[in-house]
């Protein structure tokens, strides 16, 4: 044991290197957490490579700015006692045991180098997406999923082995888990819950309407240890009753509270329209959620025409889009907030990362239905087809639909050797930016649709004629951003 002088200096000197066990124990003191957290920026932002020419110097800062909000969103989370101790180490687990090479296990190294020698020196997928359930106890206007009441689910068998074999043959310890509502979800006696204390070694972040989240659920989130809940909101108190029903936003206020006493770390979960854009940016919806319920994270969804009732009208306007873009960066820069628009922070990700690109992810559903993304609603195989042969989930990565993508991706910008060639990494979806595209990968692979409103996507023409047109705008509205502020600007 040594005191913080004592640290300071061995760290300085190089007599001691931050490990796992150094970290979590250090971070958890107030006396050392302030310099750890300042080693461990250091830490993170260094391996970010930042002299890689062949991308826009911007990206690098982008990907440094978002770091730093990263970890400053966990220390005011820490000063504010939000984490267990057992969440304070599935935290730790997710965001450097698996991700940052030289603390890596050797299970997760083996995995990984196994699967690169099978695949032709590719990375695996970093994260997959599982929606177990498509039973909601809600019944949003516009859901993605179409959920309802009942629905189809996972058996817990092939829930367990999908997770056991991203394990095992990809390294992968990040699970996504959506839905319909993910704490719904029952087979055989056991729940989300019991899944997450299976795999210890993994951390679930758990996308919920939040309705479903009593005392009991917070507590055993704070006993497993490695169950982070993002809450959707739609806005404040009115825009989610509107949408989600009255009294839905007094109730997962409430879980907020019981996540907070209980030492959950937790942040929210918003889809932005039209109709909500300029609310969910204001000053105070940021406040509100940040400060005062004190979300650690954000992750925002721009509307996507799928799933029930879907409609052109409920899309941002692109003006709104690029507005968007220039606020989120805003706050992450100037208030540290990890706030993540899949959209318009697609720099940090290098561009879209559907279809197992590398470090990547990809979706699958309660039917067992292999997709892309969840904002691509058309599978390329079955996981219950592929177990039935005799197959795995590495038999997944090889299907034509997702290789096609992948190239695209590589066309389009991650295969490209200097930043002039690059596609614009602003408008990254095969689907929603590139709609024309996307929908002639479709039509020459056939995926299978998700659902009846997917089908119904692909013979509705106003639909095609209009994302066309949207995107055709958006291309007008982003190429002299990406080109001035991207491509011309030179220094990271």
């Amino acid at each position: 044991m040594f005191n913080k002088m004592d640290l300071a200096r061995r760290l300085k000197e190089g007599s001691i290197r931050l490990t796992l066990p150094i970290i979590e124990q250090r971070i958890w003191s107030d006396a050392t957490r302030g310099l750890v957290m300042k080693e461990l920026n250091k830490f993170i932002i260094g391996q970010i490579n930042t002299s890689d020419s062949r991308r826009p110097a911007r990206v690098w800062q982008d990907k440094i700015d978002m770091a730093r909000a990263l970890l400053a969103s966990i220390h005011r989370a820490l000063d504010r006692k939000q984490f267990s101790r057992r969440a304070l180490h599935g935290l730790l687990m997710s965001l450097l045991a698996n991700n940052v090479t030289s603390l890596q296990s050797e299970e997760v190294r083996t995995a990984m180098q196994r699967f690169a020698q099978r695949h032709g020196g590719q990375a695996p997928p970093l994260l997959m997406v599982i929606s177990p359930t498509s039973a909601c106890n809600l019944r949003c206007s516009g859901c993605y999923a179409s959920s309802g009441p009942t629905g189809e689910g996972l058996q817990w068998e092939v829930f367990d082995r999908i997770i056991t074999e991203a394990k095992l043959l990809w390294g992968m310890r990040f699970f996504t888990i959506s839905g319909g509502e993910p704490l719904a979800y029952r087979s055989q006696g056991r729940d989300l819950l019991d899944m997450a204390a299976k795999h210890h070694d993994c951390a679930f972040l758990v996308y919920t309407n939040g309705t479903l989240i009593d005392d009991r659920a917070a507590t055993r989130m704070a006993e497993v240890g490695n169950v982070s809940p993002g809450i959707s909101v739609e806005g404040l108190k009115a825009r989610t009753d509107e949408r989600r029903g009255p009294g839905v936003f007094q109730r997962l206020l409430a879980a907020m509270a019981r996540l907070r006493q209980a030492g959950v770390p937790f942040g929210i979960s918003v889809t932005a329209t039209r109709y909500n854009a300029e609310e969910i940016f204001s000053d105070a919806f940021i406040d509100f959620f940040f400060d005062e319920q004190q979300a650690i994270f954000g992750w925002l969804f721009q509307y996507m025409p799928i799933g029930r009732g879907y409609t052109l009208d409920l899309l941002p306007t692109p003006e709104q889009r690029l507005w968007m873009w220039r606020r989120t960066w805003q706050i992450i820069r100037e208030r540290q907030i990890m706030l993540v628009d899949f959209w318009n922070c697609a720099t940090v990700s290098q561009g879209c990362i559907a279809a197992g690109q590398d470090r990547g992810y990809l979706y699958v559903d309660w039917d067992g239905k292999v997709m892309p993304c969840v904002f691509v609603p058309y599978a390329a195989a079955n996981i219950h087809s592929i177990y039935a042969r005799g197959g795995s989930l590495d038999d997944v990565y090889d299907l034509p639909y997702f290789r096609a993508i992948r190239q695209w991706q590589l066309d389009y910008g991650l295969g490209k050797e200097r930043p002039a060639e690059h596609g614009n990494w602003l408008l990254p979806c095969s689907l929603r930016d590139h709609y024309a595209m996307g929908r002639g990968l479709i039509e020459k692979y056939h995926p299978e649709p998700e659902d009846k409103a997917a089908a119904e996507a692909l013979e509705d023409r106003h639909l095609y004629e209009g994302m066309v047109r949207y995107d055709e705008e958006l291309h007008r509205l982003f190429e002299p951003v990406w080109e001035k502020e991207y491509l011309k600007n030179r220094e990271p």
